[in-house]
């Protein structure tokens, strides 16, 4: 038996004398109990070394809300959110919330009498809403070529290889084969041609983002709609498409309400959004929804009446907290269309000052400014002696997490380095960010600090 005392396999007490004398197992449980507080101030504590989640430019997901909602979201920890009988308002306010979501989408049959009329489901995340509306797609297809009498054995999707790797997961996971459409330097996004030619007779759908993870670029849902219309119009398949929304679904509407990419576009059949990234809500939480009924098959709904009442649902998982979606909830009825649009005109805003900047230092070239989502994505031209993972280095150094890496399929030469601006991080800290660029820049044209063209920074 190996020595319990060993560093490699406890932790030592914080306050030795104080809160505890006895050092604690890393990789097994304790013998004994530990005083709450002492517990408390172990983990706490180690904690600190993490990174500051406010200056975390690599993630899209929210890291600051509202005090009173971070409230909210303590006192509702222990609602179980599939068990709708137990908690009916927990339950209703997750109709509530898809009904805001399908309405935000212009989804169809949408009746303010009728609370269960939207079609769709909080989820965890945009994952979970990927994986399902994938299956829907799936089902949907093989239903009408079993109808037809015809093999329905090899589906597959058609989708860019810049898509989350949430959709590869989706893919293998359910055996449907990818057809990954490649990206080129200068273009990160599908585009309608691509599309044409990728669609075939077994193809369930096409997926187009709406702010891509690379640069934060919408694709041509409208166009690629437009170009899928021809093709069954003249007789070829009549194929699907679905919208990740992720990380533009709560943005667009607000910054382009004019832009038609939701149900809006008749051949968009579903919609994924996350509201843990731009609906500014703690992670995880997310939303599918559907144009109509129809486009859900019901083979993929179950019922079960173990937790008391009869209660469908569609959802990988089982149990969850509900109280992401009572966080999501808050956000909808305090902030509203108008405080949404505020707030995405703010980061919008913010966004291209800090383009602005970037574009004003010397060997840098903006690739995305944040107009389309508060998303800017920027490398260096040129070959000045230092990369953008040196950039990223030194950025760290300085507290700012921004994230550095190569482009996907054919476009893999390029490297950049991504901004993803959220609430919370201010305007003067941007500023600061900007001057930060321009002095590692500096700092790095004189020779120190270079050497990190590994990609362990890359996301």
């Amino acid at each position: 038996m190996s020595d319990p005392t060993t560093p490699s396999e406890t932790l030592a007490p914080a306050y030795t004398g104080r809160l505890g004398t006895d050092p604690i197992p890393a990789l097994r449980l304790p013998k004994s109990e530990t005083a709450p507080e002492a517990a408390y101030r172990f983990i706490h504590d180690e904690l600190m070394l993490d990174g500051s989640s406010r200056l975390n430019l690599a993630t899209f997901v929210t890291t600051w809300m509202d005090p009173q909602a971070d409230r909210l979201m303590a006192e509702t920890f222990d609602k179980n959110m599939i068990d709708k009988d137990e908690y009916p308002a927990t339950a209703e306010i997750e109709t509530r919330c898809v009904n805001m979501v399908a309405a935000l989408f212009h989804a169809e049959d949408l009746s303010p009498s009728d609370p269960a009329s939207a079609t769709g489901v909080s989820t965890v995340g945009s994952s979970e809403a990927v994986m399902l509306a994938g299956l829907a797609l799936k089902w949907r297809w093989r239903q009408a070529r079993q109808s037809a009498g015809m093999d329905a054995t090899k589906p597959n999707l058609v989708l860019g290889s810049n898509v989350q790797v949430v959709w590869e997961k989706f893919c293998r996971y359910f055996d449907v084969e990818p057809k990954y459409l490649p990206m080129e330097p200068g273009r990160y996004v599908i585009t309608p041609e691509q599309v044409r030619d990728a669609v075939d007779e077994n193809t369930i759908g096409v997926v187009a983002i709406l702010g891509t993870t690379f640069t934060g670029e919408l694709e041509p849902v409208a166009e690629i709609a437009a170009v899928l219309d021809e093709l069954a119009g003249s007789g070829g398949p009549d194929v699907p498409l679905h919208v990740d929304a992720a990380s533009g679904g709560f943005v667009v509407p607000f910054l382009h309400p004019e832009l038609e990419w939701d149900f809006r576009v008749p051949r968009v059949v579903s919609i994924n959004v996350s509201g843990h990234k731009y609906g500014m809500t703690y992670p995880g939480i997310g939303f599918v929804v559907w144009r109509s009924k129809e486009h859900l098959p019901e083979d993929l709904v179950f019922r079960v009446n173990y937790l008391g009442g009869d209660m469908p649902t569609f959802t990988l998982n089982f149990s969850r907290s509900g109280n992401q979606v009572v966080g999501q909830y808050y956000n909808f009825i305090r902030l509203g269309v108008a405080g949404y649009t505020q707030i995405m005109q703010s980061l919008r805003d913010t966004a291209l000052m800090l383009s602005q900047m970037i574009s004003e230092i010397d060997d840098m070239e903006v690739i995305t400014d944040g107009s389309a989502i508060p998303v800017l994505s920027f490398r260096v031209v040129g070959d000045p002696g230092y990369t953008v993972f040196d950039i990223s280095h030194e950025l760290r150094a300085r507290g700012f997490q921004v994230p550095a890496y190569t482009m996907p399929a054919d476009a893999e030469d390029i490297a950049v380095l991504r901004i993803v601006l959220r609430e919370g991080f201010s305007r003067d800290l941007a500023y600061k960010l900007g001057k930060d660029i321009a002095e590692v820049v500096e700092y790095l044209r004189q020779g120190v600090g270079r050497g990190h063209t590994d990609q362990a920074f890359a996301h």
